[in-house]
C-alpha cells in the first residue's frame, strides 16, 4: 500500500509517489499537494473514479453555496463523475470536467472550491486512460443493448406499435416466409 495525496492517484503512478518526498514544496513541484495535510490511504482494488465521485459528492455537500463556482460548480462536478463511474459519459466530457474544475479553482470565498476542483483534475491528470475506456466500454455496451431489442413499427390498422409486423414485414420483404 502507499500513502500519497489523493489528488495523484497513487496506484497507477507508484513511480510518482515513491519518489516525491510528502512535503508541501515537492509536492507542489509534482503539480499535487497536501491541502489540509489529511491522507486517504487506500489499495489496487480502489476504484479511482468511484473514490473522486464519492468525494465530489462530499465537496458539493459542504459547499454553504455562497460562491457561485461552489454553488454551480459542485453540483455539476458530482453529477458528472458519478456518470463517470459507470461511463455513461462522452470522452469530450473529460475536458469539459477539467475546464469546469479550473473555473472553481481559485474563484472562491474559502478553500473548498479548490479542495472540490484538484482531485478531480488529479484524476484527469492520472488516470485519463481508464476514464476513456471506461466510457468507451459503456458505449459499446449500450449500443449492443440497443441493436438487441426489436424494432417497432407503427401499424395504422390496428394503431399500435408492434415489432412483430416489423419482423413479419423483414421476412416478406427478404423472402422468407413461415
Amino acid at each position: 500500500q502507499l500513502a500519497c495525496p489523493l489528488d495523484l492517484g497513487c496506484h497507477s503512478v507508484k513511480d510518482v509517489c515513491e519518489t516525491v518526498l510528502m512535503d508541501f514544496d515537492s509536492l507542489k513541484e509534482a503539480r499535487s499537494g497536501l491541502g489540509t495535510a489529511g491522507v486517504i490511504v487506500m489499495d489496487k482494488s480502489t476504484d479511482p473514479i468511484a473514490a473522486i465521485a464519492r468525494l465530489s459528492k462530499f465537496y458539493k455537500h459542504e459547499s454553504c453555496g455562497q460562491c457561485t463556482p461552489c454553488r454551480e460548480g459542485a453540483p455539476w462536478l458530482m453529477k458528472t463523475m458519478d456518470r463517470m463511474v459507470k461511463g455513461n459519459a462522452r470522452v469530450e466530457e473529460i475536458d469539459m470536467l477539467d475546464e469546469i474544475s479550473r473555473q472553481i479553482e481559485g474563484h472562491t470565498i474559502c478553500a473548498l472550491g479548490d479542495a472540490a476542483a484538484w482531485p478531480v483534475q488529479g484524476l484527469i491528470r492520472h488516470f485519463r486512460p481508464l476514464m476513456e475506456k471506461r466510457i468507451k466500454e459503456y458505449q459499446a455496451k449500450d449500443a449492443a443493448a440497443a441493436a438487441q431489442k426489436p424494432k417497432r413499427v407503427y401499424h395504422p390498422l390496428v394503431n399500435s406499435w408492434d415489432p412483430i409486423i416489423k419482423q413479419q414485414q423483414e421476412q416478406a420483404a427478404s423472402g422468407q416466409h413461415h
